[in-house]
C-alpha cells in the first residue's frame, strides 16, 4: 500500500498482508489467542484445567508467534517482490522452522510428565504450524478481496461526487462576471478550475503527494472566494510538513467544501476556515475547523456524514488500525481531525 497504484490496476490482485501494520499484527494476535483459547477447551476434562493448558499452549505459542511477527516485519521489503503464492509458501517454511525451533527449546514445558514421541510432536506441530498459517492466510486473502471490491466502490464514488454540479454553475457565473472586468483573474480562476475537475475525472490513485492535495485545496478555495468575496477566509497553517509525504487523493477537497457549505455560507457576515497540517512523531495530522450557525447544526448533520463516511472507508481500506479520524462539533463550531501514518513518496 505504500506505493501509489491506478484504479485501473487488478483490484482482484493477491497479495501477502502488510505484516507491518499495526491492523495485521492485532489480527493475527486475537485469531491466534482464539485458537488457543479453542484448542484448551477441548483439551480440558473441567473448567479448573482450562487455565493450566492454557498455560502449556502458550509456553510454545508465544515465542512463536512473537518471533514469526518479527522476523515477518523484517523480511516484509522480500515477500513483497515475491509472487503471491511463492510468499506463502515462504511464510509456511517460516513459520514451521520457529515451531519446531520453539518445540526443541520449549518442549518440555509444553509436556511436563515428559511422555510423548519426539518424531509424532514434531509432526504433529509442523501441521498444525501449517494449518493455522494457512487459515490466516487464507482469512487475509478473503479479507483483500472484499476490500478490493469497496475500495473500487468508493474510488468511483469519489470520481462520482466529490465536486457538486452546483459548484460548477456557480463559478461558472462568478467567472462570467469578473471576465470583462478582471480577464487576469478570469484566466486564473477557469485555469483553476480545469486543475480540480481534472483531479477528480481522471485515473484515482490510492495515494498521491500531500502537497497536490493542499495545492488542489488553494485552488478549489480560490474559486469558492469568487463569489462569496471577503466573507471566505482560509487559514493555513503549516507545520513541519515533510514535501514527499503521501495521503489518500481528495481528502482535502471534500472537508473544505463542507466547511464552506455548511459552515461560512450559514453564517451572514461569512467567517474563517483553519486548515492545519502537521507532522510529527511519523504521523501525519490534519484538522480543518470552521464556524456555522447555531441553527444549521441539524440541518447540515448529514452532509457532514456523508463526506465523513467516504473518507472513513478509504482510510479504513488504506491504513487499517493505523488511520483514524475524530469529529468535534458544537452549537458554532465543526472540527475534523485526521491522522495517518508517514508514507514516504518514492523518488523515481
Amino acid at each position: 500500500m505504500n506505493n501509489p497504484r491506478s484504479i485501473k490496476q487488478n483490484a482482484w490482485a493477491d497479495a501477502l498482508p502488510n505484516f507491518s501494520n499495526l491492523g495485521v499484527t492485532l489480527r493475527i494476535l486475537l485469531v491466534c489467542t482464539g485458537l488457543a483459547l479453542l484448542q484448551a477447551l477441548l483439551q480440558a476434562g473441567s473448567w479448573n484445567e482450562v487455565p493450566l493448558y492454557m498455560m502449556q499452549i502458550a509456553s510454545l505459542l508465544t515465542p512463536v508467534l512473537l518471533s514469526s511477527l518479527l522476523l515477518l516485519w523484517v523480511l516484509q521489503p522480500w515477500l513483497n517482490r515475491l509472487a503471491y503464492w511463492h510468499g506463502v509458501l515462504a511464510v509456511n517454511v517460516l513459520v514451521v522452522a520457529l515451531t519446531l525451533l520453539a518445540y526443541y527449546l520449549v518442549g518440555e514445558l509444553y509436556h511436563p510428565s515428559g511422555r510423548h514421541d519426539v518424531w509424532l510432536d514434531t509432526l504433529r506441530y509442523a501441521l498444525l504450524a501449517v494449518l493455522v498459517c494457512c487459515t490466516l492466510l487464507m482469512y487475509f486473502r478473503w479479507r483483500s478481496r472484499i476490500l478490493s471490491h469497496a475500495l473500487h466502490d468508493a474510488r468511483l464514488q469519489v470520481l462520482r461526487a466529490r465536486i457538486r454540479p452546483h459548484f460548477l454553475f456557480n463559478t461558472i457565473n462568478a467567472v462570467l462576471g469578473i471576465v470583462r472586468a478582471q480577464p487576469k483573474q478570469a484566466e486564473a480562476a477557469l485555469e483553476d478550475m480545469a486543475d480540480l475537475f481534472r483531479m477528480a475525472m481522471t485515473d484515482v490513485q490510492d495515494l498521491v503527494p500531500l502537497r497536490q492535495e493542499i495545492r488542489l485545496g488553494k485552488q478549489y478555495v480560490a474559486l469558492e472566494q469568487l463569489r462569496m468575496g471577503e466573507r471566505l477566509q482560509v487559514d493555513w497553517q503549516m507545520q513541519n510538513v515533510p514535501d514527499d509525504a503521501l495521503i489518500p487523493p481528495l481528502l482535502l477537497q471534500p472537508l473544505l467544501e463542507n466547511a464552506v457549505y455548511h459552515g461560512i455560507e450559514s453564517l451572514s457576515q461569512g467567517g474563517s476556515i483553519t486548515v492545519a497540517v502537521s507532522y510529527s512523531g511519523n504521523t501525519v495530522r490534519i484538522k480543518v475547523d470552521n464556524p456555522r450557525a447555531p441553527d444549521s447544526a441539524a440541518a447540515h448533520t448529514g452532509g457532514h456524514k456523508m463526506a465523513l463516511q467516504n473518507i472513513r472507508e478509504r482510510l479504513a481500506l488504506l491504513f487499517d488500525a493505523e488511520a483514524r479520524y475524530q469529529v468535534a462539533s458544537g452549537k458554532d463550531h465543526y472540527r475534523v481531525e485526521i491522522k495517518l501514518p508517514y508514507v514516504k513518496e518514492k523518488k523515481t
